[in-house]
């Protein structure tokens, strides 16, 4: 395996095999071809054909048009094509997040296709022998990756929450970091991929973070997502990452962009250059 494989595992998709959703002439989300005939149910909302969906019937504004959707969406988990309600309610959006068209519940976002937000933070901790970073094991009872491994900190973005709130908030849950520590956090950019999964497609935006941590600290789980915590040289995680499969496949690509950017992958590498283009892929 290679760092390289992992990028195109996370960018594994047949754009033949997916149907532009559109809103007013805008793309906001891809769709199965099976997933658009389960629209044709709502003809005075959806006008689909061999070549798109397009929401013809949408209210004019925010509150009704999520509203609509969530009926839609409701309606989908009841049969069983959606597998359960999330809570969390995501952009709709065809580019940036205070670009929302509606919102839709976090888990029928894939289902519809919708661009999806999240944040990740790798905890790292300056040491004579050089650089370690703290990683996580997720909970057994995860519903998605259980067991893997996983960055310090990561989380999704809902609506309406800031960048940095939501940063707090994630730190403080999911490694007991208190707020004036998480401040201290690095934004280091973005990372972006598209992959097909089970129901639908995920074209992500992963913000990613730097935070420099004390020697002392000692992270704790306080919402029950994460069994365990490690603190392993970054030569170790670099080997985990480019030869097993134990992160939670998004993960790697958070952190071979560290890598890239505190020398654990240099300008030497074969693949360096498709790995810097790999990480910051086309959205649909």
């Amino acid at each position: 395996m290679s760092y390289l494989d992992k990028i195109h595992a996370c960018n594994a998709w047949n754009p033949a095999g997916f149907l532009p959703w559109t809103l007013a002439g805008e793309r906001i989300g891809s769709l199965r071809p099976a997933v658009a005939q389960e629209l044709r149910r709502w003809p005075d909302q959806f006008s689909v054909d061999a070549e798109r969906v397009d929401w013809v019937g949408a209210p004019a504004e925010f509150a009704a048009r999520s509203q609509c959707l969530a009926e839609v969406v409701e309606t989908l988990v009841a049969e069983g094509l959606i597998a359960h309600l999330h809570g969390e309610r995501y952009a709709v959006t065809p580019g940036r997040r205070d670009q929302a068209r509606l919102l839709i519940d976090r888990t029928a976002a894939p289902w519809f296709g919708v661009r999806a937000f999240g944040q990740h933070l790798n905890g790292l901790v300056r040491t004579p022998a050089g650089i370690e970073l703290w990683i996580g094991r997720r909970a057994a009872d995860r519903r998605v990756y259980p067991l893997c491994l996983d960055n310090l900190v990561a989380g999704g973005l809902p609506h309406g929450v800031g960048l940095r709130e939501n940063l707090r908030k994630e730190c403080r849950e999911e490694a007991d970091i208190a707020p004036a520590l998480a401040d201290q956090a690095v934004a280091v950019g973005a990372v972006t991929y598209c992959r097909e999964a089970r129901d639908g497609l995920k074209p992500d935006v992963m913000f990613c973070y730097d935070l420099e941590l004390p020697p002392d600290f000692v992270p704790r789980c306080t919402d029950g997502e994460v069994e365990s915590f490690a603190r392993l040289p970054l030569a170790a995680v670099a080997d985990l990452v480019r030869d097993t499969d134990e992160f939670k496949l998004n993960c790697n690509l958070v952190i071979i962009d560290f890598l890239v950017r505190h020398g654990g992958l240099d300008q030497e590498h074969p693949d360096y250059l498709p790995i810097i283009q790999g990480l910051r892929s086309h959205l649909p």
